[in-house]
């Protein structure tokens, strides 16, 4: 009988760079696309999960910045994807779980997601937040969104886990 290729969930390689892109652009309405040079450039904050040598999901992260001094730093959980055969297999669970090992070492006050699947995120521990309370991503990456005409009439759900 053969043995089912097991799920491993790593650090991102700049070899994996094209198909994290392709594993992304696979989602074009929940997900904003990531240009192959960006992911490159910040292949140090994505994890990957293979099977048999190929990738089946990824989760990425990035450092909300803060004027002055760190006092409440945030860490934005991004581009969660997983293929589409292994939706509901515990791939993206073990992503989320691995990125906020992976965070909880910055010491953030807290991490943040925009997600159009809040109840997969509230099982991992996440609560809604008012998108207001996120300003400083709203002005970092939502203001450059073409997708909606405001961060507040993008249907995606603001949520944090408070460390």
């Amino acid at each position: 009988m053969k043995k089912k290729p097991e799920l491993i969930v790593r650090n991102a390689g700049f070899t994996d760079a094209e198909g994290i892109y392709s594993l992304i652009k696979a989602y074009p309405k929940e997900l904003l696309a990531r240009p192959l040079s960006d992911i490159a450039q910040n292949i140090d904050r994505f994890l990957v999960c293979e099977k048999g040598g190929a990738i089946v999901g990824v989760v990425s992260w990035s450092i909300l910045p803060e004027i002055g001094h760190a006092r409440h730093p945030s860490v934005e959980v991004k581009s969660l994807a997983v293929q589409k055969s292994l939706r509901k297999h515990g791939v993206g669970a073990r992503l989320v779980k691995a990125v906020i090992e992976r965070i909880t070492v910055l010491h953030p006050s807290q991490i943040i997601v925009l997600t159009f699947t809040p109840e997969f995120f509230r099982k991992m521990g996440f609560h809604e937040v008012p998108k207001a309370s996120l300003m400083h991503k709203l002005y970092m990456g939502c203001i450059n969104c073409a997708k909606y005409d405001s961060p507040f009439t993008c249907p995606e759900v603001a949520m944090a886990m408070d460390m």
